[in-house]
């Protein structure tokens, strides 16, 4: 199967990349950021807040992978800022990246992946912060939450055009990821026991959930989100 992942160079995105060629898909990897050492395979530089950036990648991925089977909107940034603090220019740029960026994505894959024989998949990396609110975060919990009720309102009108085209969200908890590892241990200990498991998620097992939503294998999925949190959304907040 042919497959675009956004935000590929590292974290999530890279192993999402990985698992997926391994699973043998042929990948199109983009990211704003340099690729990696060695990118293994095709790569693109790509501003997902840019419509002419998708514009471009949709040209390569026709005329490197003869179309598309798989999208997963994966780039993504954060603010750090609350509601005192961000400004607009911040608030904008968080929104162009998470939530712009994942609709232009969207319109891309179906673009696509309407007229070949299906079928196929879109896959929106959210963020647990889209079903509880991250007040040191304003920019990124609002984008997020966004990413949730697009993914729905994509997947119906996909359904309702008959369109061979699914569209799912995959909400992940804590992931231990280049930007947590900077952290001090015992905020990373503070994190990590968030979830009942005691640790955070390695990319791999966020990865694999995203296989399985891209996959023939859930035919009948589309307009759900698959929380891969590590029971952290399921414990009372004071036990």
């Amino acid at each position: 199967r042919r497959a675009l992942v956004t935000g590929a160079a590292s974290g999530i995105g890279a192993a999402i990349v990985e698992r997926l060629r391994f699973d043998g898909a042929t990948v199109l990897a983009t990211d704003i950021a340099p690729p990696p050492k060695d990118p293994l395979g095709l790569w693109a530089a790509h501003d997902v807040a840019s419509e002419d950036d998708w514009r471009r990648v949709e040209a390569l991925a026709l005329e490197r992978l003869g179309g598309l089977d798989i999208l997963v909107n994966n780039a993504g940034v954060v603010s750090g800022q609350s509601i005192e603090a961000v400004s607009p220019k911040v608030w904008a740029r968080t929104l162009a990246i998470n939530l712009t960026g994942t609709m232009l994505g969207c319109q891309t894959a179906i673009r696509l992946m309407k007229q070949g024989p299906g079928p196929g998949a879109i896959v929106n990396i959210c963020s647990t912060t889209a079903l509880t609110a991250l007040p040191g975060d304003v920019a990124y919990t609002a984008s997020k939450g966004g990413v949730r009720t697009l993914t729905r309102s994509v997947a119906v009108h996909c359904a309702q055009q008959g369109y061979p085209i699914r569209c799912n969200a995959l909400i992940p908890g804590a992931t231990d990821t280049a930007i947590l590892k900077v952290l001090p241990d015992a905020t990373r200990a503070h994190i990590a026991a968030t979830s009942p498991l005691n640790r955070m998620a390695d990319p791999a097992e966020m990865a694999a959930a995203v296989a399985f939503l891209a996959s023939d294998e859930c035919p009948f999925m589309t307009g759900a989100e698959l929380l891969v949190d590590g029971g952290a959304l399921a414990i009372h907040p004071g036990f």
